[in-house]
């Protein structure tokens, strides 16, 4: 990887990987002007999960499923970190049950129900657009 800075090349002087989150954290220091920064590696799922919808398969999108749940979300306090921590839940919870193909049906169902569980209002909202 190049420096964000000067663009020369940097070396790795820590790494963690998340479990969790199947993401690996590492710092970065460049071999030129010494700058020190962070970088965050992760699966990019938009080529590597395909949603079934109709008989046509599309690249998953992330974004999608979070402005979706964002939309039912929009009543609370904080909507956009709300949003982001339900639709990592649902993320992480199609890693442990799809082989790289997924219903639509799958992530309306699954996603009706975490909001379910989270906030019943949100849910009413999610569920009286995707039904």
């Amino acid at each position: 990887m190049v420096c964000a800075y000067c663009f020369n090349p940097t070396s790795v002087i820590n790494s963690r990987l998340n479990k969790k989150s199947n993401q690996i954290w590492r710092r970065r220091r460049c071999l030129t002007c010494n700058a020190v920064f962070t970088t965050s590696e992760e699966i990019n799922l938009s080529q590597t999960w395909m949603v079934r919808k109709n008989k046509t398969d599309i690249p998953f999108n992330r974004d999608k499923l979070f402005l979706s749940i964002y939309e039912s979300m929009k009543h609370r306090k904080e909507p956009i970190d709300d949003a982001h921590q339900i639709t990592h839940t649902i993320i992480t919870k199609l890693k442990s049950t799809n082989n790289g193909l997924i219903n639509s049906q799958t992530i309306a169902t699954l996603t009706a129900v975490t909001l379910n569980r989270f906030d019943k209002t949100a849910y009413v909202y999610y569920h009286a657009f995707h039904d």
